[in-house]
């Protein structure tokens, strides 16, 4: 039951990422890692890895980087602090998967 749910939650949470990523100004690097880091989750949710509560953790985290990635692009330019401070925040995200998957 659970197993299904976020299987489900991911997988919406992906599809709604890949529609998007097409806001103001691209961002290549951070939408594959973003996608990459989502894939993770999905693997760790699928293979028994991730509890129900890390997996809640870590699709809240997905979000807050989408929504600053949101508003680094809501005035149409990402700049390179922007940019600096959106890579810090995939990189932390990032090591929360890696713990939570082999912990």
């Amino acid at each position: 039951m659970y197993k299904s749910l976020l299987i489900t939650v991911v997988s919406a949470l992906t599809i709604s990422f890949g529609a998007g990523a097409a806001a103001a100004q691209s961002t290549p690097g951070a939408d594959w890692r973003q996608h990459n880091q989502s894939e993770r989750i999905f693997n760790g949710v699928q293979n028994g890895s991730l509890t129900f509560r890390e997996t809640g953790q870590l699709v809240r985290g997905q979000a807050r980087i989408r929504n600053q990635e949101r508003r680094f692009k809501s005035d149409g330019v990402v700049t390179g602090r922007e940019r600096v401070r959106m890579h810090r925040s995939l990189n932390r995200q990032s090591r929360r998967i890696y713990r939570r998957k082999h912990n």
